[in-house]
């Protein structure tokens, strides 16, 4: 580089020295170009300086061999111009710490006192004098590796997972069994360009998820694909808002996707943020605390998972892409982006707290492409991060995407997107409804797979048709037992000829396995008491469909009536006149007080006696 004089003759500078004079005094050759602070910085400086709260949310763009900033005067400087393609500087004045085009130096610095300031070329920087042997970039090297990553359909639209198993799942990412790796998942509105963020981010460009400028959606279901570089699964989703059949299923499939997930990736495009940001993250802890942690903590003990799947959630970035409008937490040094996302948050009531953190990452694209590199900076300082998610195998990732595909599996009668919450609890609990009271089962779905009963947080009502109350002795229940007791026509250790006289003439009998037999029907000749809340304690049971719980004994019971009069009638109808008449008397001597004598003991009848 040149300098030039207050005779205005050039001479040569080394290279681009650091204009910050921060932490090195101007003596360090400069290593980064930040575009809010305007100045090009060297390695010490840009860490203590962004290391500041208020500055940690600053553009910077790394020096490459040759680099030439932009005129400070054309992109917002001296003149405040903001119009038009932003030329690269030719000079830089050391006085004024400015970098200008020719136009502007000619403008600003071509007569009076400023005619006379030091100024430095970029025309004339020396050429990187060549090093012995090949030498290859570590970006090119890193984007090498990536040359062959390709993304497949992990789960469809319908959510059915398309991988046959977990062997099939290393196979589509073509990496180790044995590798550590993190997930890394992205979600927007449709057409916020998140497939083109996940390219650019972490594939250098390459069109590993498909985009396309049609109106329709290119991406339906969600696809994978393996980062060699970063040692993450980067997965896409489909995008929230878009004209799509089965809305219900898609929108729980993207809560499945989350679970799995480290780092999520909001991608919004809009120049304000909206409230629908907000509320499906807000929404999105709700439903993550409520249905997920469970089934996650149920996953690592049932497939005995080595590393255990944290039930803290995913950390967030929000990534926002303005045009026209400024950054949050631009305008004013004091204000933190992070703190005023929380404030909005509060407003709403939907404080997200089952995320591990939440990042603000934006960036003001005053002309296409797109940067992201901060997005990328800051989703590496966050997969560096292991004190709540830890790298984890493969395989284990695979077993806990399809636990929580089995579990949260089905169909969802309505459309619950009409409502106001993303994630209403119809997507997650079981469907069974109470047949008596209409209560639903609180349970989550598929429950029934693993022997869980169907329950309901409300109490039921009794239902004549269903006759579903359910008698507890009340003995027992006094005594620290709950035995459940049902109305039988004898008792257990009563044969049938013998248990069906005594119902014939006592009644029904209700019998406590600890207590025996503990009512009759028709003990007495009058003043038999109620059964109800003396003998016995009645609840009322809810009645779900498939299910006979509480009804199975009463159905024995009354099948055991039925059997025992076909087995009566079967035999008496077998036997002659003589033994017929014996057999009766015996049924009467069986079902006779005590203090009666038996029939056979009995000579003279008591209507012969009246009849002489």
């Amino acid at each position: 580089m040149s300098s030039q004089g207050p005779a205005g003759e050039k001479t040569m500078m080394p290279g681009l020295m650091c204009q910050e004079n921060f932490a090195c005094s101007g003596s360090e050759e400069a290593a980064f170009e930040c575009d809010e602070c305007k100045t090009l910085q060297c390695q010490r400086c840009e860490e203590v300086l962004h290391k500041q709260e208020r500055l940690q949310n600053h553009e910077r763009t790394r020096i490459p061999p040759g680099y030439v900033p932009y005129c400070s005067s054309c992109k917002g400087g001296n003149n405040g111009t903001t119009t038009g393609a932003k030329p690269r500087a030719a000079v830089r004045c050391l006085s004024c710490k400015i970098d200008l085009c020719a136009d502007c130096q000619k403008r600003t610095h071509s007569g009076g006192n400023k005619r006379k300031h030091q100024i430095t070329s970029y025309q004339t920087l020396k050429s990187p004098e060549p090093q012995e042997g090949p030498k290859v970039d570590d970006d090119s090297r890193k984007k090498k590796m990536t040359e062959k990553v390709v993304s497949f359909l992990l789960v469809d639209e319908t959510e059915q997972i398309q991988v046959e198993d977990e062997e099939d799942f290393l196979r589509k990412l073509d990496c180790s069994p044995e590798d550590l790796l993190k997930v890394v998942s992205i979600f927007g509105n449709t057409g916020d360009g998140k497939s083109h963020t996940l390219n650019h981010t972490f594939f250098y460009g390459r069109e590993v998820f498909k985009t396309s400028p049609a109106q329709e959606s290119c991406t339906i279901g969600v696809w994978a694909a393996f980062d060699p570089v970063h040692k993450v699964v980067v997965i896409d989703t489909e995008g929230l808002l878009g004209a799509t059949v089965n809305l219900s299923q898609r929108t729980r499939l993207l809560l499945k996707v989350l679970a799995i997930s480290d780092l999520v990736i909001y991608r919004t495009h809009a120049d304000r943020l909206h409230n629908d940001l907000f509320k499906f993250l807000g929404d999105a802890s709700e439903a993550y605390l409520k249905h997920f942690t469970k089934e996650l903590k149920a996953t690592t003990a049932r497939c005995g998972l080595d590393v255990p799947l944290s039930t803290l959630g995913p950390g967030v970035i929000i990534f926002h892409e303005t045009v026209h409008t400024k950054l949050l937490g631009s305008e004013k040094a004091s204000e933190i982006p992070e703190k005023v996302i929380q404030d909005r948050f509060r407003k709403l009531g939907r404080f997200p707290e089952a995320f591990s953190s939440i990042h603000y990452k934006g960036t003001r694209t005053y002309n296409p492409p797109t940067d992201f590199s901060g997005l990328r900076r800051s989703i590496e300082q966050q997969l560096e991060n292991n004190t709540t998610r830890s790298s984890r195998h493969p395989g284990v990732i695979y077993k806990a995407l399809k636990a929580l595909s089995d579990r949260f599996s089905g169909e969802i009668p309505d459309d619950q997107m009409t409502h106001s919450c993303f994630f209403p609890d119809e997507y997650f609990t079981c469907s069974a409804l109470c047949l008596s009271c209409g209560a639903g089962c609180k349970n989550s779905m598929n429950h029934s797979k693993e022997g869980v009963l169907h329950e309901a947080s409300r109490r039921c009502r009794y239902s004549h048709q269903y006759d579903n109350r359910v008698f507890t002795c009340k003995a027992c229940y006094e005594s620290g037992r709950e035995m459940n007791v049902v109305p039988k026509t004898s008792a257990s250790t009563d044969s049938p000829w013998l248990g069906l006289a005594k119902y014939a003439w006592s009644g029904y009998v209700i019998e406590c396995p600890y207590c025996g037999v503990i009512y009759r029907s028709r003990q007495y000749w009058f003043g038999n008491q109620d059964p109800v809340d003396t003998i016995v304690r009645t609840e009322i049971q809810h009645v779900w469909p498939d299910s006979d719980g509480f009804l199975k004994d009463n159905n024995n019971a009354a099948q055991r009536l039925l059997d025992g009069m076909n087995f009566m009638a079967q035999s008496v109808t077998e036997l002659s006149i003589g033994p017929t008449k014996a057999v009766t008397s015996w049924l009467t001597d069986q079902i006779a007080p005590s203090y009666w004598k038996p029939n056979s003991q009995i000579l003279v009848r008591l209507w012969c006696l009246i009849l002489t």
